[in-house]
């Protein structure tokens, strides 16, 4: 599925705008619209901003199986207290099959840390896309998180056309303080993606889909 759409024309229109305005825009777009979480820092924004205007939206959590314990506590809570609707993708691989072939976690100069990325979040990101069917796919990127996404805007598209919005692109970690303290929202950072390692490296997930 995909929206026909001026991304730059688009953009344009979107400046300025607040966030609860872009989701509000995007959501009256959108037939079959997702949000993808992975309950890193912050997340709890994203997902009571979007679910306040939609409280039925599918949420995406693929799970690689390498979260802290704080982490999947924290993921626990948000989904209780939120009442979200949660799908979860897993890998096609257990953890010890992994660790086992690949040798645990392989560092980011290793040859086969493309295959453990491969693995864990990218392989079951598009299974997941292919079978859920999303025009519009809701995320918590930011501007300031990587060079990458400097050079990207609150609207772009995956490879195959699904309409990728990011509501709180041009917010920072003070901007997000503050919505977490007025809504009473929890935060966590207790959290580690094995296929980033690094805080400003793109794993490939908005790079390659």
């Amino acid at each position: 599925m995909s929206i026909d759409i001026n991304l730059e024309q688009a953009n344009q229109e979107l400046q300025g705008k607040t966030p609860e305005q872009i989701v509000e825009w995007a959501l009256a777009k959108a037939e079959n619209p997702i949000i993808t979480t992975n309950f890193r820092p912050y997340e709890s924004a994203i997902l009571h901003l979007i679910a306040k205007q939609r409280p039925d939206i599918t949420v995406l959590w693929v799970d690689s199986g390498y979260n802290t314990d704080a982490t999947y506590k924290f993921a626990n809570k948000l989904i209780k207290d939120l009442n979200l609707n949660v799908v979860t993708y897993i890998p096609q691989q257990t953890r010890a099959h992994r660790d086992v072939t690949l040798g645990g976690i392989p560092g980011v100069d290793d040859a086969k840390h493309e295959e453990f990325t491969e693995q864990v979040k990218l392989e079951p990101f598009r299974r997941a896309l292919a079978e859920l069917k999303p025009d519009v796919w809701f995320n918590a990127i930011r501007q300031d998180q990587t060079e990458f996404r400097q050079g990207l805007d609150v609207l772009s598209q995956s490879k195959d056309g699904v309409l990728k919005v990011a509501p709180l692109f041009y917010k920072n970690d003070k901007d997000l303080d503050a919505y977490l303290e007025e809504n009473n929202l929890p935060n966590e950072f207790d959290y580690f993606d094995p296929t980033k390692v690094e805080e400003h490296r793109e794993c490939g997930l908005h790079t390659q889909l």
